[in-house]
């Protein structure tokens, strides 16, 4: 991947990929001398997208086995991220899927948008339970890890992905209308599921941790919506954050931090996830909860955040409002670290890539 450091780029400054540095970050052991980047994932029609403007692929054979692989490491260095996100292959789960069309725009999918069924999911009773293809631990792969820890270019690390989505998991499974009144009637059953969850990845996670270039543990469960949990916070705590634990004791024990994606307002269990859960950094922030400018005013001395520049504000804005706003986080959210800048959620493909790549510059080229 030599071919990496001299390829075109929209960027006005250089950057050097250093994990080590991100870790510091994540730990808040002090400002760190440039801005980190981070994001939950880039849609593919995006990676592909810039990839094609600047002729980042031209030289990779898609008919090699690698060649995804090497396109997402190639993608992620020259964007500037010290890592790329990697989880264990083959222990998928089935769901109710359902599609509507795609209406992004010129990255648009053409064959739709898939969407999870809220109503009806293949677990809604006992049977149910019982009859489920639960994914069988023996046929985990670690193919894409293998590459990774073998080829990543020099200075990046892989982010352990895929895993600790029991809230999401719980209502795709059930199907989230079932799953609230299961959570009345069939309680027993909903602890069932949970703790096959827990199962499931507390395996994934450890198989990750066999790897030395693994340095970051990432969950990623949808709690909330806008005006609180979309589960009772005690139901929460009784069949979600459990789960949460005992993969950020894993990854504690191995000297990993565990960072959480969680999607809408957790305000009634922020202090289970910091004091019990013991998470170490929260991403997604929507402005219409709260900004990531206000958390790192209420958690920053025991949290750190990632994100916070809107997904509707980086659909709506012009380049030099997405300028300002990534001076104006900067300069609140780095002091100290704990602070790694990215978009509010992911980046989507119907967010316009130039406005992307202008909060990416902005963030190079900003000085503490």
């Amino acid at each position: 991947m030599e071919r990496a450091t001299m390829a075109a780029t929209p960027f006005t400054v250089d950057t050097t990929p250093d994990w080590e540095a991100l870790v510091k970050c994540i730990r808040r052991e002090g400002t760190p001398a440039r801005v980190h980047h981070m994001e939950l994932f880039l849609d593919g029609p995006v990676h592909a997208e810039i990839a094609r403007r600047y002729g980042w692929y031209d030289d990779i054979d898609p008919d090699t086995p690698h060649a995804a692989w090497e396109r997402l490491a190639r993608t992620q260095r020259l964007l500037g991220y010290d890592y790329v996100r990697c989880g264990v292959e083959g222990l998928s789960l089935k769901k109710n899927h359902m599609r509507t069309d795609d209406t992004a725009g010129a990255l648009a999918n053409p064959k739709g948008r898939n969407f999870t069924d809220e109503h009806k999911g293949p677990i809604m009773s006992w049977a149910d339970f019982e009859a489920f293809p639960w994914p069988q631990l023996e046929n985990a792969r670690t193919d894409a890890l293998e590459w990774y820890q073998d080829n990543l270019p020099a200075g990046m690390c892989i982010v352990g992905s895929g895993l600790a989505s029991y809230a999401e998991w719980l209502s795709w499974l059930m199907g989230y209308e079932t799953l609230c009144y299961a959570l009345y009637d069939q309680r027993d059953l909903v602890k069932a599921i949970s703790d096959k969850l827990i199962e499931l990845y507390r395996y994934t996670v450890e198989l990750e941790l066999q790897f030395d270039r693994v340095k970051i543990i990432w969950g990623h469960d949808d709690m909330g919506f806008k005006n609180g949990t979309l589960i009772s916070p005690d139901d929460l705590r009784e069949f979600v954050l459990p789960g949460h634990k005992v993969v950020a004791q894993l990854a504690h024990e191995a000297g990993r931090p565990y960072l959480l994606h969680s999607c809408g307002n957790l305000r009634e269990i922020m202090e289970d996830l910091i004091e019990d859960v013991q998470i170490d950094a929260k991403h997604s922030f929507e402005d219409t909860i709260e900004s990531v400018i206000d958390n790192k005013k209420l958690y920053g001395d025991r949290l750190s955040l990632i994100g916070g520049i809107d997904v509707d504000f980086l659909c709506r804005a012009n380049e030099e409002q997405i300028r300002a706003r990534v001076r104006e986080t900067l300069t609140a959210c780095m002091p100290g670290g704990g602070y790694c800048l990215g978009s509010g959620n992911s980046v989507a493909n119907y967010i316009p890539v130039d406005n992307y790549l202008a909060m990416v510059d902005e963030g190079r080229k900003f000085t503490a």
